[in-house]
């Protein structure tokens, strides 16, 4: 993997690219070198050619972008989050939050965070005296939100408060249930690949080349009923056979493709 930044960089852009390295290089899961790359006034792809690598993380002015052969550059945007932070200030309700039942207080856990489209949300919605935990297993887009969640402005009130109050760790989220004690959150989610892709989704075709392909297991749904106190929900194609297998029976479908499964304690 290749490490570099825009033209012309500034100290802040040098200082970040060398921290990315450093990070990338103590991540046990990335197996090939890292190697920084001085930009100059190469073109990525020339850097790819010279290095005989195809997967570049680009520090710019404006964020981290991850390139890799043929897919769609991957940056962290709060893509739609932005658009339901919008709604919930206009009183409009969140299906998600609705379904999830937050309480002042809450403790969220986010298992399969992604990009953290829905982590913000959970987030906007708790408000200063709830907390998200949102965990994301994959290396590159653990960086990427860790960094995102951190350095995005927007000009949506509250919604930079709401970033920055989520606490990102990489872990595998089954490993990170056994864990934890008893009723640790009061809400759990589960946003995984889904089984039958929308194949129309730009975001999530992006990230779906470097995302954990896993499905949920129901030794995890056994961990999130011991740890969760009163939700865990489960977002999947309303089409998908995973409410079943795992024995969700409160399922919830849209016009939509998406369906929400919820297991109440």
């Amino acid at each position: 993997m290749l490490v570099t930044t825009s033209y012309d960089p500034g100290p802040e852009q040098v200082a970040l690219a060398e921290c990315l390295v450093r990070q990338l290089r103590e991540l046990p899961e990335i197996a090939e070198p890292v190697r920084p790359v001085a930009r100059r006034r190469q073109s990525l792809s020339r850097i790819s050619e010279r290095y005989d690598d195809t997967s570049i993380l680009l520090v710019s002015k404006e964020r981290i972008e991850y390139y890799q052969e043929q897919q769609p550059v991957l940056f962290f945007h709060p893509s739609l989050a932005a658009i339901r932070v919008k709604r919930l200030l206009n009183g409009e309700p969140d299906t998600l939050i609705e379904l999830s039942r937050l309480k002042c207080g809450d403790r969220v856990l986010d298992c399969t965070a992604g990009l953290g489209s829905d982590a913000i949300v959970y987030s906007f919605a708790l408000g200063s005296k709830g907390e998200v935990v949102a965990l994301e297993s994959q290396a590159i887009p653990y960086l990427l939100l860790q960094h995102g969640l951190s350095a995005y402005h927007s000009d949506i009130p509250g919604m930079n408060e709401a970033m920055r109050r989520i606490q990102v760790q990489q872990a595998d989220h089954y490993d990170f249930l056994r864990k934890q004690p008893d009723k640790a959150f009061d809400v759990i989610y589960f946003d995984p690949m889904f089984r039958k892709p929308i194949q129309e989704s730009n975001s999530i075709g992006a990230i779906r080349g470097l995302a954990d392909p896993r499905a949920v297991s129901e030794a995890t749904i056994r961990e999130a009923v011991r740890v969760a106190r009163r939700t865990i929900v489960l977002k999947e194609h309303r089409d998908s056979k995973e409410f079943a297998r795992l024995g969700v029976t409160e399922v919830h479908r849209s016009t939509t493709k998406i369906a929400y499964g919820v297991i109440r304690l």
